[in-house]
């Protein structure tokens, strides 16, 4: 009973990973992101990422990535994950849990920084008041979502688009996949002798 259940979960799996692999779309975008990443850093931008629940978590690999180490030594990118518990639960109480993000960016943020949002319904309000937030004050923004058309999706420059299937578990592990090949292609534009 247990190995059907595995077995079946890697399937669905492998199923998620096919759809984006045949998808030019999702393709094209994941590249349109990395470059504009890669743009973002060379005029010497910041990246700000966010997200709720595990997407949080999602955002917080993306940023160590960055200011750590993916594969190999290099110099630390500008990267910052909201997820500051003290902020968070200061701006949710002071101004609601819908503003946590927005806030952090009117703070922190500046014209031509860089904005990833994460969420897999594309309807996470506090996600989109900091998308809508960005957009007012010139910041670039890349989504990860897994639902086409989102409300998320028509506030950013570059939506990443990867439905996998009926629950968003599958989706967040195509987020994570995503999120690995635009670290490591914005390692390659950078950081070529990483790479050799």
């Amino acid at each position: 009973m247990q190995t059907d259940h595995i077995l079946n979960s890697l399937a669905e799996a492998k199923k998620a990973l096919e759809s984006v692999i045949q998808n030019p779309q999702t393709i094209s975008s994941i590249q349109q992101a990395a470059n504009l990443l890669i743009e973002t850093f060379q005029a010497g931008g910041r990246v700000f990422s966010c997200g709720n629940g595990g997407s949080m978590s999602d955002a917080m690999h993306f940023a160590e990535e960055l200011t750590g180490r993916f594969r190999r030594d290099r110099k630390a990118l500008p990267a910052t994950a909201i997820s500051d518990p003290g902020h968070i639960s200061c701006v949710a109480n002071d101004f609601g849990y819908d503003f946590i993000f927005s806030r952090y960016l009117e703070a922190h943020a500046k014209e031509n920084d860089c904005l990833l949002g994460i969420s897999t319904s594309g309807e996470s309000s506090n996600i989109i008041k900091a998308a809508q937030f960005a957009v007012d004050n010139g910041i670039s923004v890349i989504t990860l979502s897994g639902k086409p058309q989102s409300t998320l999706a028509s506030l950013s420059n570059i939506d990443i688009c990867t439905p996998g299937g009926d629950y968003s578990d599958r989706t967040q592990e195509l987020h994570i996949k995503v999120i690995h090949i635009l670290i490591e292609l914005t390692e390659r534009e950078l950081f070529p002798e990483n790479y050799q």
